[in-house]
């Protein structure tokens, strides 16, 4: 390098310009999708839960940790029972859930029941599934309120 006399300017001798290649990686394409993909789940998630409208009673019980694939029964105000979110008749019910699990009866079975349904109903279905063999049924409330 030489020192001009002329206002000291510094000017380089020897050194063609060279531009070096960026080795970086542009994250913003990748943040732009996972971010819609994020807002398109969020929009989605509470869609695909299946189920009758019910009003679910309060409890401050806490959670079960869920199987893989639950099954839910529900029982609307009318006394109406639901497997999933086709209704069947009560005679019906255990032999359509032993089909469906394929005699893993050890399996956890989750009864909706609205709060205003009579609660011998609840009972008595809670009852039948309990008689036929399926020992882990859990009834499921509104923590929320």
């Amino acid at each position: 390098m030489q020192i001009n006399g002329s206002g000291g300017n510094i000017r380089r001798t020897g050194f063609a310009k060279r531009h070096k290649q960026m080795s970086d990686i542009n994250v913003t394409p990748f943040v732009d999708v996972m971010l819609v993909l994020l807002v398109v789940f969020m929009v989605t998630a509470p869609l695909l839960t299946v189920g009758v409208p019910i009003d679910l009673p309060n409890s401050e019980a806490n959670n079960l940790p869920e199987n893989d694939t639950p099954l839910s029964i529900t029982i609307n105000e009318d006394g109406k029972i639901y497997l999933q979110d086709e209704e069947v008749d009560l005679n019906q019910m255990v032999a359509r859930i032993t089909v469906i699990f394929e005699n893993r009866k050890e399996d956890r079975i989750y009864v909706h029941g609205d709060q205003k349904v009579n609660y011998g109903r609840v009972m008595e279905v809670i009852g039948l599934l309990n008689g036929n063999g399926f020992s882990r049924v859990a009834m499921v409330t509104d923590p929320s309120r």
